[in-house]
């Protein structure tokens, strides 16, 4: 393994450049701009994807960031969540892991286990090789869906102190039940488990932001079908947003600063927003002629209801009808001095870089 700096010995601090980072999924939304911060920092950087041909996607992506060739700086592991197969390659000689990669489908699945055992199982396996291989800190990318959700209806906002009551009674998605046990199962490993292993979380509400190719999220899909008027009238939603520059610098922060282990930080920019008021915000913003398309009405809850026995993404998103959920991203801010963009200015950068891709869901 490389040779690292003593953390304790301020005397003796080591460049970027002599640290190896792991981050599981770069060729994802959130990966891909995780890949970009630390080579912009000066990591040397190991990323994981499923085949060796998604290594062509994480190259296109660094080049629309801005990053053309990375040269040695970049090296790719073929490990995939639902095998311990080259999970022990891809952490070894790395001093932080960034656990990005996790299921997130653009409807649930029939089987909610299709999407809690991936999630669970790859957290616990990505922990287990990196404590195997000496790594100081696992930086786990959650959600506000381990946060905000299974409670009874409340006026403040969520905290890091709060979590998902998965046995409220109250209807949960798969996604929120999946990314609620992977970080409990998480948070118990390295509670329980012997060795000197850290472990931070990042737990960002929809993440929006300037888009590298074709993996989008969920979030962005949003986007995609407001800017090209492809919802004739918008679901009563409310949701967080943060810009995904911002939560890429979050993990970093996560990552290295001291205070950080064994925290959890919530990322988001402002208040929630309802899907009209994003609508609002897009249609301004492209203008009266391309803005015309862009509807801003919304669908009555009667419609919704009518819809939902033909349409399994229509019955998933009923609970949430209405619903405001408000969060606080005032740790990350206080206590890593995290400064993230405005909430406008993430959706906005998601409009003006969409057009340049064709969609792919993840």
């Amino acid at each position: 393994m490389d040779a690292v700096s003593d953390p304790s010995n301020p005397s003796d601090p080591a460049p970027p450049s002599a640290d190896r980072v792991l981050v599981t999924g770069g060729s994802g939304f959130l990966g891909a701009h995780c890949v970009l911060a630390l080579l912009d920092a000066g990591y040397r950087v190991r990323t994981t994807v499923r085949s060796p041909a998604r290594s062509a996607d994480v190259r296109s992506q660094l080049a629309a960031g801005g990053v053309d060739d990375p040269g040695d700086r970049l090296e790719f592991a073929i490990a995939d969540l639902t095998s311990d197969d080259g999970w022990a390659d891809a952490v070894a000689g790395c001093r932080y892991v960034l656990h990005v990669a996790s299921p997130f489908p653009s409807a649930q699945p029939k089987n909610p286990d299709d999407l809690i055992v991936p999630a669970r199982d790859g957290a616990l396996r990505v922990l287990r090789a990196a404590r195997a291989a000496g790594v100081e800190r696992v930086v786990l990318t959650s959600s506000f869906a381990a946060i905000g959700y299974g409670h009874a209806p409340t006026d403040r906002a969520f905290t890091e102190e709060d979590w998902t009551e998965l046995d409220s009674g109250r209807p949960l998605s798969a996604y929120v039940r999946s990314k609620t046990i992977a970080e409990r199962s998480a948070w118990a490993f390295v509670d329980t488990e012997p060795g000197a292993l850290q472990l931070a979380t990042v737990n960002p509400v929809g993440i929006l932001g300037p888009v590298l190719g074709p993996d989008i999220s969920t979030s962005v899909e949003l986007i995609r079908l407001v800017k090209e008027g492809r919802l004739p009238r918008l679901p009563d939603v409310h949701f967080g947003v943060v810009d995904v520059r911002d939560v890429a610098a979050l993990h970093l922060l996560a990552m290295t600063r001291p205070e950080a282990a064994g925290q959890r930080f919530l990322a988001i920019a402002g208040e929630v927003m309802s899907a009209q008021e994003i609508a609002l915000l897009i249609r301004g913003h492209l203008g009266e002629r391309a803005g015309r398309r862009v509807s801003t009405k919304l669908m009555p809850e009667w419609m919704l209801k009518a819809a939902a026995p033909f349409s399994r993404r229509v019955r998933d998103a009923l609970p949430d009808i209405g619903t405001v959920r408000r969060a606080s991203g005032e740790k990350a801010r206080t206590v890593l001095g995290w400064a993230p963009r405005s909430r406008d200015e993430a959706v906005l950068a998601t409009v003006d870089t969409l057009p340049t891709y064709h969609p792919r869901r993840r």
